[in-house]
């Protein structure tokens, strides 16, 4: 006798089956006839094989599933900056969590926003590990055509090694413009931009995303925060203040004077 494909019914005939066997397929515990192999069904609680066919694991596991939540207001998920910068409003004191996919560029999102709300940025601040030729023009366009009046770049100091004869000239070309650009190199790994606008607003982004695109799902948050403005800021300025790569160069006038003081001790 094969329990496992067929078992015998002493009932089979009356329904309507071909011979003394029956399919366990569609069966039910109760229709078993236990005590045909030697069993007594009261010594079994048949509830405990009642499983339902949804229902794929009945032992508890270590792997549970992610609970799914409502995305609440002032959360995105988007896959294009241009259209992440259109559609995100950001009030006086609001802040929004925004997740991106790997084709996100952070660099295209943030020159999209700045002329989509036509903020003319006093002064603007970037740290980042690494950027790509395609950042590097575009915060070129920013400053030249005036959007971004004097930018301060903090750049990893593995970036710098890695591309020293590469991209670093080139950086150096497209952003060195009329003393309103200043490369600093340190051992950072942070992500973030903070920049006040001619109006007096202050801007805060930080997150995980670098200005090019990494091919991962990448986060980052953006909020009006005066406080949070002044701390980065504070903190940031002490960075660029020590590292910076680019020294002042005296203009004609002041250099005279500096002559003349050396010369006739004025």
């Amino acid at each position: 006798m094969e329990v496992h494909k067929r078992i015998k019914d002493k009932g089979a005939k009356n329904k309507g089956l071909q011979g003394d066997e029956m399919p366990l397929e569609g069966m039910n515990m109760e229709d078993l006839q236990l005590s045909d192999i030697g069993t007594e069904l009261q010594d079994i609680d048949v509830s405990l094989f009642d499983v339902k066919k949804e229902d794929t694991y009945a032992e508890e596991t270590r792997w549970t599933k992610p609970k799914i939540y409502k995305k609440p207001k002032g959360f995105f998920m988007y896959d294009n900056a241009v259209k992440l910068a259109k559609e995100l409003k950001l009030a006086y004191g609001e802040r929004a969590e925004v997740l991106v996919n790997g084709s996100f560029i952070f660099g295209d999102f943030l020159e999209a926003y700045l002329l989509h709300c036509k903020a003319v940025c006093k002064k603007m601040v970037i740290s980042t590990l690494s950027l790509n030729e395609n950042n590097i023009d575009s915060l070129h366009n920013l400053i030249k055509h005036g959007w971004i009046k004097h930018l301060d770049l903090i750049v990893s100091h593995y970036f710098y090694s890695m591309e020293r004869w590469k991209l670093i000239p080139y950086l150096y070309r497209q952003l060195d413009i009329d003393n309103k650009f200043q490369l600093s190199v340190a051992f950072i790994h942070t992500k973030t931009v903070h920049f006040e606008t001619i109006g007096g607003r202050k801007i805060v982004m930080h997150g995980s995303a670098n200005l090019r695109s990494s091919g991962n799902v990448e986060q980052f948050s953006i909020e009006e925060n005066p406080e949070l403005y002044d701390f980065y800021d504070e903190a940031f300025g002490k960075i660029i203040e020590r590292y910076a790569t680019i020294k002042d160069a005296p203009n004609r006038s002041q250099m005279w004077e500096e002559l003349i003081k050396e010369k006739f001790n004025d």
